[in-house]
Protein backbone atom coordinates (compact mmCIF):
# COMPACT_ATOMS: atom_id res chain seq x y z
CA UNK A 1 0.00 0.00 0.00
CA UNK A 2 2.95 2.55 0.04
CA UNK A 3 2.12 4.04 -3.52
CA UNK A 4 -1.68 4.80 -2.46
CA UNK A 5 0.05 6.65 0.99
CA UNK A 6 2.27 8.61 -1.46
CA UNK A 7 -0.51 9.64 -3.94
CA UNK A 8 -2.53 10.07 -0.65
CA UNK A 9 0.40 12.72 0.72
CA UNK A 10 0.91 14.39 -2.66
CA UNK A 11 -3.19 14.80 -2.67
CA UNK A 12 -3.01 16.48 0.55
CA UNK A 13 0.18 18.98 -0.16
CA UNK A 14 -1.20 19.72 -3.38
CA UNK A 15 -4.20 21.09 -1.68
CA UNK A 16 -2.87 23.10 0.90
CA UNK A 17 -2.25 26.29 -0.76
CA UNK A 18 -5.95 25.89 -1.82
CA UNK A 19 -7.41 26.03 2.08
CA UNK A 20 -4.59 28.72 2.80
CA UNK A 21 -6.28 30.89 -0.48
CA UNK A 22 -9.69 30.89 -0.63
CA UNK A 23 -10.48 33.75 -2.85
CA UNK A 24 -9.58 32.14 -6.30
CA UNK A 25 -9.21 34.58 -9.66
CA UNK A 26 -9.51 33.53 -12.88
CA UNK A 27 -6.50 33.24 -15.36
CA UNK A 28 -5.99 35.77 -17.78
CA UNK A 29 -4.40 34.68 -20.92
CA UNK A 30 -0.98 34.35 -20.67
CA UNK A 31 -1.86 32.34 -17.38
CA UNK A 32 -3.45 29.83 -19.73
CA UNK A 33 -0.71 29.83 -22.16
CA UNK A 34 1.22 28.15 -19.29
CA UNK A 35 -0.84 26.15 -18.48
CA UNK A 36 -1.36 24.02 -21.60
CA UNK A 37 1.43 21.75 -23.45
CA UNK A 38 2.02 20.20 -19.83
CA UNK A 39 3.06 16.48 -19.75
CA UNK A 40 0.10 15.09 -18.33
CA UNK A 41 -0.21 13.16 -14.97
CA UNK A 42 1.37 9.93 -13.64
CA UNK A 43 0.33 7.23 -11.07
CA UNK A 44 2.42 4.24 -9.41
CA UNK A 45 -0.04 2.15 -7.80
CA UNK A 46 0.05 -1.07 -5.82
CA UNK A 47 -3.13 -2.32 -3.91
CA UNK A 48 -5.11 -5.67 -2.78
CA UNK A 49 -8.81 -5.26 -2.71
CA UNK A 50 -11.31 -7.58 -1.19
CA UNK A 51 -15.05 -7.47 -1.16
CA UNK A 52 -17.11 -9.48 1.16
CA UNK A 53 -20.35 -8.71 -1.40
CA UNK A 54 -21.49 -7.37 -4.65
CA UNK A 55 -25.30 -7.91 -4.85
CA UNK A 56 -27.21 -7.48 -7.96
CA UNK A 57 -31.03 -7.28 -7.07
CA UNK A 58 -33.57 -7.05 -9.71
CA UNK A 59 -36.86 -8.72 -7.95
CA UNK A 60 -34.76 -11.75 -6.31
CA UNK A 61 -30.67 -10.99 -6.38
CA UNK A 62 -27.40 -12.33 -7.51
CA UNK A 63 -24.68 -12.49 -4.80
CA UNK A 64 -21.26 -12.89 -5.27
CA UNK A 65 -19.12 -13.13 -2.28
CA UNK A 66 -15.74 -13.11 -0.94
CA UNK A 67 -14.08 -11.01 -3.90
CA UNK A 68 -10.06 -10.79 -3.78
CA UNK A 69 -7.92 -9.08 -6.27
CA UNK A 70 -4.52 -8.60 -6.29
CA UNK A 71 -0.93 -10.26 -7.75
CA UNK A 72 0.60 -13.62 -7.60
CA UNK A 73 -1.36 -16.32 -6.47
CA UNK A 74 -4.92 -17.73 -5.75
CA UNK A 75 -4.84 -18.52 -2.06
CA UNK A 76 -6.76 -22.03 -0.81
CA UNK A 77 -7.30 -23.98 2.21
CA UNK A 78 -6.79 -27.50 2.64
CA UNK A 79 -10.12 -28.40 1.69
CA UNK A 80 -9.74 -25.97 -1.99
CA UNK A 81 -11.76 -22.97 -0.72
CA UNK A 82 -10.64 -20.00 -1.91
CA UNK A 83 -9.53 -17.35 1.04
CA UNK A 84 -7.27 -14.45 -0.27
CA UNK A 85 -4.48 -13.57 -3.10
CA UNK A 86 -0.55 -14.22 -2.63
CA UNK A 87 0.38 -10.64 -3.22
CA UNK A 88 -0.50 -7.30 -4.32
CA UNK A 89 -1.52 -5.73 -7.58
CA UNK A 90 1.66 -3.61 -8.03
CA UNK A 91 4.86 -2.83 -10.56
CA UNK A 92 1.46 -0.35 -11.78
CA UNK A 93 1.66 3.00 -13.71
CA UNK A 94 -0.70 4.93 -14.82
CA UNK A 95 -0.26 7.77 -17.45
CA UNK A 96 -3.02 9.93 -18.06
CA UNK A 97 -3.04 13.05 -20.69
CA UNK A 98 -6.08 15.54 -22.39
CA UNK A 99 -5.11 15.83 -25.96
CA UNK A 100 -5.41 18.85 -28.21
CA UNK A 101 -8.52 16.95 -29.28
CA UNK A 102 -10.08 16.82 -25.93
CA UNK A 103 -9.28 13.14 -25.86
CA UNK A 104 -8.76 11.83 -22.54
CA UNK A 105 -5.71 8.78 -22.88
CA UNK A 106 -5.05 6.89 -20.09
CA UNK A 107 -2.24 4.01 -20.42
CA UNK A 108 -1.77 1.43 -18.06
CA UNK A 109 1.61 -0.60 -17.82
CA UNK A 110 4.24 -1.79 -15.75
CA UNK A 111 7.04 0.57 -13.73
CA UNK A 112 9.83 -2.34 -14.84
CA UNK A 113 8.01 -3.18 -18.50
CA UNK A 114 7.05 -6.64 -17.81
CA UNK A 115 3.88 -7.42 -17.89
CA UNK A 116 1.83 -6.86 -14.70
CA UNK A 117 0.80 -10.44 -12.93
CA UNK A 118 -3.07 -10.65 -11.40
CA UNK A 119 -4.42 -12.87 -9.36
CA UNK A 120 -8.54 -12.79 -8.85
CA UNK A 121 -10.37 -14.99 -5.93
CA UNK A 122 -13.79 -15.72 -6.10
CA UNK A 123 -15.79 -17.97 -3.00
CA UNK A 124 -18.85 -18.27 -4.70
CA UNK A 125 -22.03 -16.66 -6.74
CA UNK A 126 -25.90 -17.64 -6.04
CA UNK A 127 -28.75 -16.50 -7.19
CA UNK A 128 -31.37 -16.09 -4.11
CA UNK A 129 -34.73 -15.50 -3.35
CA UNK A 130 -36.42 -12.64 -1.70
CA UNK A 131 -40.41 -14.04 -1.40
CA UNK A 132 -39.65 -15.30 1.93
CA UNK A 133 -39.50 -19.14 0.47
CA UNK A 134 -35.69 -19.45 1.19
CA UNK A 135 -34.81 -20.78 -2.42
CA UNK A 136 -31.30 -19.88 -3.68
CA UNK A 137 -28.83 -21.72 -5.89
CA UNK A 138 -24.88 -21.89 -5.78
CA UNK A 139 -24.00 -21.21 -9.72
CA UNK A 140 -20.39 -21.26 -9.03
CA UNK A 141 -17.50 -21.16 -6.05
CA UNK A 142 -13.65 -21.02 -5.54
CA UNK A 143 -12.75 -19.49 -8.15
CA UNK A 144 -9.20 -18.54 -8.90
CA UNK A 145 -8.03 -17.34 -11.63
CA UNK A 146 -4.40 -15.87 -12.25
CA UNK A 147 -2.48 -14.45 -15.10
CA UNK A 148 -1.00 -11.62 -16.81
CA UNK A 149 -1.35 -8.14 -17.99
CA UNK A 150 0.30 -7.21 -21.14
CA UNK A 151 -1.70 -4.08 -22.12
CA UNK A 152 -4.55 -2.08 -21.55
CA UNK A 153 -4.91 1.61 -23.28
CA UNK A 154 -8.15 3.72 -23.11
CA UNK A 155 -9.24 6.63 -25.04
CA UNK A 156 -12.26 8.68 -24.57
CA UNK A 157 -12.80 9.85 -28.16
CA UNK A 158 -14.26 13.29 -28.00
CA UNK A 159 -15.57 12.81 -31.63
CA UNK A 160 -17.76 9.55 -31.45
CA UNK A 161 -18.30 10.24 -27.30
CA UNK A 162 -17.00 6.65 -27.61
CA UNK A 163 -15.06 4.48 -24.74
CA UNK A 164 -12.16 2.69 -26.92
CA UNK A 165 -10.08 -0.39 -24.81
CA UNK A 166 -7.30 -2.00 -26.36
CA UNK A 167 -6.56 -5.07 -24.21
CA UNK A 168 -3.82 -7.61 -24.15
CA UNK A 169 -3.57 -10.31 -21.12
CA UNK A 170 -3.54 -13.90 -20.50
CA UNK A 171 -5.02 -16.32 -18.16
CA UNK A 172 -2.36 -18.78 -16.79
CA UNK A 173 -4.17 -20.68 -14.72
CA UNK A 174 -8.26 -21.12 -13.31
CA UNK A 175 -10.19 -23.44 -11.73
CA UNK A 176 -14.00 -23.15 -10.42
CA UNK A 177 -16.50 -25.54 -9.04
CA UNK A 178 -19.87 -25.18 -11.08
CA UNK A 179 -21.88 -26.06 -8.57
CA UNK A 180 -25.37 -26.66 -9.75
CA UNK A 181 -24.13 -28.31 -12.38
CA UNK A 182 -22.02 -30.69 -10.26
CA UNK A 183 -18.70 -29.87 -13.06
CA UNK A 184 -15.24 -28.67 -12.00
CA UNK A 185 -12.69 -26.84 -14.14
CA UNK A 186 -9.63 -27.55 -13.48
CA UNK A 187 -6.32 -25.66 -15.06
CA UNK A 188 -8.05 -23.56 -17.42
CA UNK A 189 -5.80 -21.07 -19.81
CA UNK A 190 -6.77 -18.61 -22.08
CA UNK A 191 -3.63 -17.49 -24.16
CA UNK A 192 -2.52 -15.86 -27.44
CA UNK A 193 -4.06 -17.56 -30.67
CA UNK A 194 0.26 -18.15 -31.80
CA UNK A 195 0.04 -20.77 -28.21
CA UNK A 196 -0.88 -23.95 -28.96
CA UNK A 197 1.68 -23.60 -32.05
CA UNK A 198 4.61 -22.45 -30.61
CA UNK A 199 4.27 -23.36 -27.20
CA UNK A 200 3.78 -19.45 -26.02
CA UNK A 201 7.27 -18.35 -27.67
CA UNK A 202 7.93 -14.67 -27.40
CA UNK A 203 10.64 -13.22 -28.94
CA UNK A 204 11.39 -9.34 -26.89
CA UNK A 205 13.49 -8.16 -30.68
CA UNK A 206 9.45 -9.12 -31.86
CA UNK A 207 6.72 -7.70 -31.09
CA UNK A 208 4.56 -9.71 -33.33
CA UNK A 209 5.22 -12.81 -31.43
CA UNK A 210 3.31 -11.38 -28.32
CA UNK A 211 -0.10 -12.99 -29.96
CA UNK A 212 1.64 -16.36 -28.90
CA UNK A 213 1.50 -15.82 -25.56
CA UNK A 214 -1.61 -12.95 -25.06
CA UNK A 215 -4.72 -12.71 -26.24
CA UNK A 216 -5.61 -8.88 -27.73
CA UNK A 217 -9.24 -7.28 -28.44
CA UNK A 218 -10.38 -4.14 -29.15
CA UNK A 219 -13.73 -2.78 -27.39
CA UNK A 220 -15.52 -0.26 -28.27
CA UNK A 221 -18.62 0.92 -25.43
CA UNK A 222 -20.91 4.05 -26.40
CA UNK A 223 -24.48 5.10 -26.73
CA UNK A 224 -26.35 2.73 -29.30
CA UNK A 225 -30.17 2.77 -30.30
CA UNK A 226 -32.10 -0.48 -29.75
CA UNK A 227 -34.98 -2.07 -32.07
CA UNK A 228 -37.83 -0.05 -30.06
CA UNK A 229 -35.53 3.31 -30.74
CA UNK A 230 -34.65 3.68 -27.48
CA UNK A 231 -31.16 5.01 -25.69
CA UNK A 232 -28.94 1.62 -25.31
CA UNK A 233 -25.51 0.60 -24.42
CA UNK A 234 -23.73 -0.21 -27.15
CA UNK A 235 -20.46 -2.73 -26.74
CA UNK A 236 -18.54 -3.52 -30.34
CA UNK A 237 -15.73 -6.33 -30.30
CA UNK A 238 -14.34 -5.75 -33.70
CA UNK A 239 -12.30 -9.36 -33.21
CA UNK A 240 -10.98 -11.42 -30.25
CA UNK A 241 -9.14 -14.14 -31.10
CA UNK A 242 -7.15 -16.55 -28.56
CA UNK A 243 -6.58 -20.53 -27.41
CA UNK A 244 -8.19 -22.41 -24.83
CA UNK A 245 -6.78 -25.00 -22.77
CA UNK A 246 -8.17 -27.08 -19.71
CA UNK A 247 -6.09 -29.75 -18.13
CA UNK A 248 -9.23 -31.21 -16.33
CA UNK A 249 -13.22 -31.69 -16.09
CA UNK A 250 -14.32 -33.51 -12.88
CA UNK A 251 -18.25 -34.87 -13.19
CA UNK A 252 -18.37 -36.43 -9.75
CA UNK A 253 -15.24 -35.86 -8.39
CA UNK A 254 -13.58 -37.58 -11.39
CA UNK A 255 -11.98 -36.13 -14.42
CA UNK A 256 -13.02 -37.18 -17.87
CA UNK A 257 -10.68 -35.59 -19.88
CA UNK A 258 -8.93 -32.44 -20.82
CA UNK A 259 -9.49 -30.49 -24.20
CA UNK A 260 -8.22 -27.40 -26.25
CA UNK A 261 -9.90 -24.62 -28.82
CA UNK A 262 -7.11 -24.02 -30.94
CA UNK A 263 -7.52 -20.06 -32.93
CA UNK A 264 -10.69 -19.04 -31.42
CA UNK A 265 -11.56 -15.99 -33.52
CA UNK A 266 -14.86 -13.54 -32.64
CA UNK A 267 -15.54 -11.38 -35.18
CA UNK A 268 -17.73 -8.12 -35.73
CA UNK A 269 -19.47 -8.77 -32.44
CA UNK A 270 -22.24 -6.33 -31.61
CA UNK A 271 -24.01 -6.02 -28.25
CA UNK A 272 -26.67 -3.80 -26.97
CA UNK A 273 -27.47 -3.65 -22.87
CA UNK A 274 -30.99 -1.88 -22.14
CA UNK A 275 -33.82 -2.39 -19.52
CA UNK A 276 -36.66 -3.96 -20.13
Amino acid sequence: MKGLKKIALATAVAAMPFAAHADLKALDDTSMGNVTGQAGVTIELETEVSIGEFRYTDEGYLAVNDIYIGGGTVERDGSGVVTGVSGLLDDLQIDIDIEADGDAVIDVHSISGAPIDYAVGVGSASLNSTDGSGDSTLLASNIGIEGALAQLNIRVDTATDNLIMNVGFNVTQMDMDIDFLGVNVRDMAVMGAGFLETGGAVDPADPATLSNAYAFATITVGKGVNSAGNDALAVSIPSFNADIVVGAVEIGGASIGSFQVDNLSVTNTEMLIYGH
